[in-house]
């Protein structure tokens, strides 16, 4: 018979307190824990469709201001696949505020915006062509969104 190893998570219905203080429901954390960061659904349509387009770009770019999904350093561009509900999409369904901890939610989620917004800034600062997609755009509004970065990138400098 196999023995049950203690498990090092606390129950489900537990509650923790992180290293800075914050109160934290595991069953909340071990929820969020598993959305992905990388490789989404949106990501990889957006990567997809880039490619179709014959945009070439790389997807490792920790190096440049908040890390683009996608970016062309020579090209100088860079594109952000936001997710709606984190990055706080204006007037879309899945921008939904949590009832629990409500306060806490609404600073994390100003912190995100400012944040996008600063980061935006730095790369529009250094050159370069900044575009943000939508999770909840549609393929055909992607294309479109990919099609002006191409023709802004084909217009002669000076224009």
């Amino acid at each position: 018979m196999a023995t049950k190893r203690p498990s090092s998570r606390p129950s489900r219905s537990a509650t923790y307190t992180t290293k800075l203080g914050l109160e934290v429901d595991t069953a909340t954390s071990e929820r969020l824990g598993r959305i992905r960061q990388h490789g989404t659904a949106a990501e990889l349509t957006v990567r997809r469709i880039a490619h179709r387009l014959g945009l070439r770009f790389r997807v490792q770019n920790r190096d440049l201001a908040g890390s683009p999904d996608l970016a062309n350093r020579r090209r100088h561009w860079a594109v952000f696949v936001h997710g709606c509900y984190w990055h706080r999409h204006s007037g879309c369904y899945r921008t939904t505020t949590p009832k629990r901890n409500s306060a806490f939610w609404n600073d994390k989620f100003a912190t995100n915006v400012a944040r996008d917004a600063r980061v935006q800034r730095q790369l529009e600062d250094q050159g370069y062509a900044v575009v943000v997609i939508w999770e909840c755009a549609s393929a055909e509004q992607m294309e479109e969104k990919l099609r002006a970065l191409l023709t802004r990138q084909e217009q002669p400098a000076g224009r």
